[in-house]
């Protein structure tokens, strides 16, 4: 008998824990998150249709260390960074997620192929010291986004959902534009299992890069900061299929095209100024 596995014996079951793509994985968390408002012209250009801006031209940050508990003897540790658009799809109050890079070749092949989001590979600094915390996100050598704070008021242990809007599609193998199959809205649930909150006072920087042009998407204030610990748990669904021309202007956002020029976008904010 000879053994090959890159062929799965799809009848016997797989024994063990089923590996870091198991959708039953436990995992440790330790979080710095933030909500920014922004422009509101500019939330209602980064959203693909069916999506449409919440109530607030708002953005989410979260900075993830995350321990992925393999096996009761193996454990991962990766840093991620979320970045998400507040967007509601029929009524469902949600993120869409703008840009995802994180540590770890297997973890942004997984979210790409199961749920559609946007993951890249990037250096995500993750420092707790006392009641300081800071955090950075780098990609091609170039740091775009960073956050630093003072941990403050314990606010206790927070058990809640939240939603995130990301599209999955297979891009043309003609790589001259649309799709090879239909391209769907998925929503992916994720649940926050904190054992405790704290409220953080602190700042959002954004910097220059072609490859992740966040600084595209301005802090105007910083709505909320917040350190957290505990787990999440994270499971998705299909929405429904989408035209693939909601999506087309979007997709090069998967991919590294430094070269984008992008579009122009007026600003009442801008106008306002103009007339004074």
């Amino acid at each position: 008998m000879a053994r090959v596995r890159y062929v799965k014996d799809v009848v016997k079951p797989a024994g063990g824990t089923g590996g870091v793509a198991s959708a039953s994985m436990r995992t440790s968390v330790r979080t710095f998150r933030a909500v920014y408002e922004t422009d509101p012209e500019i939330v209602a250009a980064l959203l693909p249709q069916p999506l449409v801006p919440g109530a607030e031209p708002q953005i989410f940050m979260q900075f993830a260390h995350v321990i992925m508990h393999v096996s009761d003897t193996h454990k991962i540790e990766i840093g991620a960074t979320t970045v998400g658009v507040a967007s509601e799809h029929e009524g469902t109050k949600g993120w869409y997620v703008l840009s995802m890079p994180m540590e770890g070749e297997f973890v942004v092949i997984t979210g790409r192929e199961y749920f559609g989001e946007p993951k890249k590979i990037g250096k995500v600094d993750f420092d707790k010291s006392g009641d300081k915390i800071k955090v950075a996100v780098t990609r091609n050598g170039i740091k775009f986004i960073e956050m630093e704070g003072t941990i403050g008021e314990a606010k206790g242990p927070a058990d809640f959902t939240e939603h995130f809007f990301c599209y999955k599609g297979m891009p043309a193998i003609t790589r001259k534009g649309g799709f090879d199959g239909p391209v769907f809205l998925t929503q992916l649930d994720w649940e926050r299992k904190y054992t405790n909150m704290n409220k953080v006072t602190g700042t959002i920087t954004l910097h220059e890069s072609p490859y992740d042009p966040i600084i595209d998407v301005p802090v105007k204030r910083i709505v909320e900061m917040a350190y957290c610990e505990g787990g999440s748990i994270t499971s998705g669904k299909i929405l429904r299929e989408v035209p693939a021309q909601w999506v087309e202007p979007f997709w090069h956002q998967r991919f590294d095209e430094p070269g984008t020029v992008g579009i122009e976008v007026p600003l009442e904010s801008e106008k306002k100024v103009a007339n004074a």
